[in-house]
C-alpha cells in the first residue's frame, strides 16, 4: 500500500500506488480545468485525510504551489492567510472529525471568504461527513464530481 489512513470512527482507507497516482492525475486535471497553471498557488484547507496527499501530488504534477490553510484557524486568521497566499482555488472539506466530535470546515472558510477574498474563483469541497453545507453556485464544486469529469 502506498497510503493507509485511519480516521473518523469506522473510516479506514488504503490506496495502492496506482490508485493514489490515478487520483492525483484526475485531481491535477480538475485543477487545470479550474485554471490552475504552473507557479499558481492552490490553498489546501483540509484535515489530515487522503485527499490532502492527493492534492499535494496534483499540485506537483502541475507545478502549482500548494499552500496549507490549517483547519483550526479562526475566521479572521483564515481570511488573512487566504489573502496572503493569493490562491484563486481552495480545496476544503464539508466538515472534519477531531477530538471525538464533528467540526465545521467549509462554513468557517465561507465566513472567511466573505472578508474581502473576492479573487477566490473556485472551492473544491471534499465530502467527509455528508452534512448539509452552504453552497455558492459557480464557485463551489464537489471534489468527487470534479475528479470524475474527464
Amino acid at each position: 500500500m502506498a497510503l493507509t489512513w485511519h480516521g473518523e470512527p469506522g473510516r479506514h482507507e488504503e490506496l495502492t500506488h496506482t490508485m493514489l497516482m490515478g487520483q492525483a492525475k484526475r485531481a491535477a486535471a480538475a485543477l487545470a480545468r479550474l485554471g490552475v497553471r504552473a507557479g499558481d498557488p492552490v490553498a489546501v484547507h483540509l484535515p489530515l485525510v487522503p485527499e490532502s496527499v492527493i492534492a499535494t501530488l496534483a499540485c506537483g504534477r502541475l507545478g502549482a504551489v500548494r499552500t496549507t490553510l490549517p483547519v483550526y484557524l479562526t475566521v479572521p486568521e483564515l481570511a488573512e492567510a487566504a489573502r496572503d497566499c493569493g490562491a484563486t482555488v481552495i480545496i476544503t472539506a464539508d466538515a472534519a472529525f477531531w477530538d471525538g466530535a464533528v467540526h465545521p470546515v467549509k462554513p468557517v472558510l465561507d465566513r472567511a471568504l466573505r472578508r474581502d477574498c473576492t479573487w477566490v474563483r473556485s472551492v473544491l469541497v471534499v465530502n467527509r461527513t455528508s452534512r448539509p453545507v452552504s453552497w455558492t453556485a459557480g464557485r463551489d464544486h464537489w471534489w468527487h464530481e470534479a475528479l470524475a469529469t474527464r
